[in-house]
């Protein structure tokens, strides 16, 4: 298993958009290359993505990580703005950053603030139905905030998962407060690059088509507007 995320950082709405867009290619991508990808979660934006976890599986565990690698970096969308029309800036950028599951101290909370609750995970029945609590939920009391986690047969990894998604929840409520200018960061923040030049992969129109290595153009570096 391998976590990536998609963010669109501080960018602006164009590079929300990349990030649902880029979310449907990575989906797609994965599965022509025999991979199963599925969105665990997604923060939502207006408009578009503000984030997007996706988790990725193969029976190979190198050819598996050699693709999730093919991903990490900034990835370029050249379009010209559905959102602002004769605007002059046609690159956006996302970040793709593998996700390690977090440990407690990791997330700068008290493992007191914690609770967390087991319970059988559902399915269709058959030979793979789960007969043990291998489902997690767990609580923040500070926050408020909830995670489920229950794609996973083992108890272990649930846990594992739903550090993570809280770790990202907690982030992503702390961007939202946060005022305009520069912030703390901390161990799951993720920075766009606007470099043009250093993208590991190119996408174009409103279709996403890709544009391999040779035909992507350089661009120079451009500040979020």
């Amino acid at each position: 298993m391998v976590l990536l995320q998609l963010s669109a950082g501080r960018g602006p709405g164009e590079c929300r958009l990349a990030v649902a867009g880029l979310c449907d290619v990575l989906v797609r991508e994965a599965g022509e290359a025999g991979l199963a990808a599925t969105v665990l979660e997604t923060v939502p934006g207006k408009p578009g993505l503000l984030s997007a976890l996706v988790r990725l599986d193969g029976e190979d565990g190198e050819s598996l990580d050699s693709w999730a690698r093919s991903w990490e970096g900034t990835v370029r969308w050249t379009c010209p703005s559905p959102l602002r029309p004769g605007h002059g800036r046609k690159n956006w950028f996302v970040s793709v950053a593998r996700v390690v599951p977090p440990r407690i101290e990791d997330l700068g909370i008290r493992e007191s603030d914690l609770r967390w609750e087991t319970f059988r995970a559902s399915g269709a029945g058959g030979q793979h139905v789960n007969t043990t609590d291998s489902a997690v939920r767990l609580r923040h009391h500070p926050s408020g905030l909830t995670v489920t986690c229950d794609t996973e047969r083992s108890q272990h990894r649930n846990r594992a998962l739903a550090l993570t998604r809280l770790g990202l929840a907690l982030r992503a409520r702390a961007e939202a407060r946060a005022q305009a200018g520069a912030q703390e960061r901390w161990a799951l923040t993720v920075t766009v690059a606007d470099r043009g030049g250093s993208a590991v992969r190119a996408y174009a129109g409103p279709d996403f088509r890709r544009e391999r290595r040779g035909a992507a153009r350089p661009t120079h570096a451009v500040t979020h507007r």
